[in-house]
């Protein structure tokens, strides 16, 4: 469950064009028929545009450092049992700031 401020952040940091060029406004327009980040992002939430569909033009995945600190608990057990595994629902916000 990402939140706009996170997807924003992930995108204008690590989201690629095919080529490895860094996306700005200007290619937000060009591929996606978007007038900013801004609105691409809110596009993204509301499940209007679908980030997969574009892998033609931009890189399907986001490459992430590892969480500054660590993880918080095992990377081997499910999140609900104190691990770092699975579903976390909102909190992956947290954990995604972390490795921008």
């Amino acid at each position: 469950e990402i939140d706009a401020e996170t997807l924003r952040e992930l995108i204008v940091r690590r989201g690629r064009l095919v080529g490895g060029k860094p996306i700005n406004d200007n290619d937000v327009k060009r591929v996606f028929n978007i007038d900013s980040i801004d609105d691409l992002v809110k596009s993204l939430i509301e499940g209007r545009v679908l980030w997969h569909k574009y892998d033609h033009e931009v890189v399907p995945v986001f490459r992430l450092h590892p969480p500054s600190g660590g993880f918080n608990g095992s990377i081997k057990k499910p999140y609900r049992a104190g691990g770092e595994l699975g579903y976390r629902g909102i909190a992956i916000n947290e954990l995604l700031k972390r490795m921008i």
